[in-house]
C-alpha cells in the first residue's frame, strides 16, 4: 500500500491542511493518508491556552472524517511520552507496514530545514519526501535547492508539489481571528462545530443562543459524516413543511438539526444521560435501544441548546410517533422519512402527500414503517401502532 503521513501541531487543523491532504490523496494516489497531530513539539512550545491532546485528536478526526475513507487520524504521537520526532513514528509504522511505502508530507518551512531534523538519513531512507509548495515561487526556486541538497546528501526521494489552491492561513493566525469572533471561515464545518461546543482559542458561546448557522456546524460535530446529508436534507424538508403548515421554520430547522444529535452514542453513553438528565421512560423505552438516541437527543437539545418544549417533544417522537402528534412533531416525523437522500424504498407519494394533506401523510408514513418493521420481524412499538390507530379512527 501507499501511505502518506501528514503530521503537525494541528492547532487547529484547518481547510488550508485539508487542501493540501486531500490533493495529496489524489496527486500520489494513496491509500491512506495518517493524519498525526504532534504530541510534544521537539522545536517549539505548544502556546498556553492550547487544547489538549484528546480535544485535537478529535478535531483532526473529524477533519479525517470529512477528506474520506482514505484519511484516518492517528494518535501514535500523542500516546508516546516524549517530544514527537519523526523518526520515531516512521520507526514504528515501519513495523507494523514492513512492506507499505511512506510519503513523508511536509510543508515549505519543514521540507527547507529538514535537514537538522533527528537523523535525517534514516528518515529518508524509510519514506519518498513530499513537500507542498505555496507558490511557484516555492517549487521552482526555493524547492530546487533544497531538493537537490537533500538528494545529494541524504539520497533521499524527494518529491515537491505545488498545490493548485492555497489556502493562505496559519494556525498562529487563525487562532487570533478565532479569539476576535471570526475565522470560520478557514474551518470544516465540524471542526469549527467542535470549538464552539468545548468553547476552545477563546470561542466563549452560549449554546442555547446559538444562530442557526453555528447550531448547523454544531450538530454536524456531533454526527458520523454519512449522517451529515441525512440531517441536513431533514433541515431543508422541516423547514419546507413548516411554511407549508404555518409552523415556525427556524423552530422546525433546530428540531431537525438536533433530531440525530446522540445518534453516535452507544448504549451506555446513551444511559448515562438519561441518568444525568433524570429522564423519564417506560419499560418499553428502556428495552428498545434503537429508540434511544431520540430520547437522549430530546434531553441533549433541551438542556444543552435550549430548544423549546415543542422542538424538544418533536425530537424525542420523531422515530415513532405517538397519538395526538402536535404540527411540530409530524413535520419533523415526515421529514426524517422522507428528505431527499431517502432512498430505500419509493417515497414519491408520500413526499407529494406531506405537502397535501399532513395527516393522510403521516398515516401512510406510519403504515409503511410499521409493514416494514413486520415484514422484517422486528417488534413494532407500541406507540407507532397507537398513533396509527389515533389518525385511523379521525378518518372515520
Amino acid at each position: 500500500m501507499k501511505i502518506g503521513i501528514y503530521g503537525g501541531t494541528f492547532n487547529p487543523i484547518h481547510l488550508g491542511h485539508m487542501e493540501a491532504a486531500r490533493f495529496a490523496i489524489e496527486y500520489l494516489d494513496l491509500d491512506r493518508l495518517y493524519l498525526i497531530p504532534t504530541g510534544i513539539p521537539p522545536h517549539k512550545q505548544l502556546d498556553a491556552g492550547t487544547p489538549d491532546a484528546g480535544r485535537r485528536l478529535e478535531m483532526v478526526r473529524l477533519a479525517a472524517e470529512a477528506l474520506g475513507p482514505g484519511a484516518q487520524a492517528c494518535d501514535l504521537e500523542l500516546r508516546r511520552d516524549g517530544a514527537s520526532y519523526t523518526l520515531d513514528t516512521l520507526r514504528q509504522l515501519r513495523q507494523t507496514c514492513p512492506r507499505d511505502r511512506f510519503y513523508l508530507l511536509m510543508g515549505t518551512d519543514m521540507f527547507l530545514t529538514f535537514h537538522r531534523w533527528r537523523n535525517p538519513t534514516e528518515i529518508a531512507e524509510m519514506c519518498t519526501l513530499c513537500a507542498f509548495g505555496r507558490s511557484e515561487a516555492d517549487s521552482q526556486e526555493l524547492f530546487a535547492v533544497q531538493r537537490e541538497y537533500l538528494r545529494e546528501t541524504f539520497h533521499a526521494d524527494v518529491m515537491t508539489i505545488s498545490l493548485p489552491h492555497i489556502v493562505d492561513i496559519s494556525s498562529t493566525r487563525l487562532r487570533g481571528l478565532l479569539a476576535e469572533g471570526s475565522g470560520q471561515e478557514y474551518l470544516d464545518p465540524a471542526v469549527y462545530g467542535y470549538i464552539l461546543r468545548e468553547g476552545l482559542y477563546g470561542v466563549k458561546r452560549d449554546l442555547r443562543q446559538l444562530p442557526l448557522d453555528e447550531l448547523r456546524c454544531v450538530a454536524i460535530s456531533m454526527l458520523r459524516r454519512r449522517r451529515v446529508p441525512h440531517v441536513l436534507g431533514t433541515e431543508e424538508t422541516a423547514a419546507g413543511l413548516a411554511l407549508r403548515w404555518g409552523e415556525d421554520e427556524e423552530t422546525a430547522r433546530r428540531a431537525a438539526l438536533l433530531h440525530d444529535c446522540t445518534k453516535r452514542l452507544d448504549g451506555e453513553q446513551h444511559r448515562a444521560v438519561f441518568r444525568q438528565y433524570n429522564v423519564d421512560m417506560d419499560d418499553e423505552e428502556r428495552r428498545e435501544e434503537k429508540l434511544y438516541h431520540a430520547i437522549s437527543g430530546a434531553a441533549l437539545a433541551k438542556h444543552i441548546f435550549g430548544v423549546t418544549p415543542r422542538a424538544e417533544s418533536a425530537i424525542r417522537w420523531h422515530t415513532t410517533g405517538k397519538p395526538e402528534m402536535t404540527t411540530l412533531e409530524k413535520i419533523l416525523y415526515l421529514a426524517d422519512y422522507i428528505e431527499p437522500t431517502r432512498d430505500f424504498c419509493d417515497l414519491s407519494a408520500l413526499r407529494e402527500l406531506a405537502f397535501r394533506d399532513l395527516d393522510a401523510a403521516m398515516l401512510m408514513g406510519l403504515e409503511m414503517s410499521i409493514q416494514s418493521l413486520e415484514d422484517r420481524g422486528v417488534a413494532v412499538n407500541s406507540y407507532s401502532v397507537r398513533a396509527r390507530d389515533y389518525l385511523k379512527g379521525n378518518q372515520r
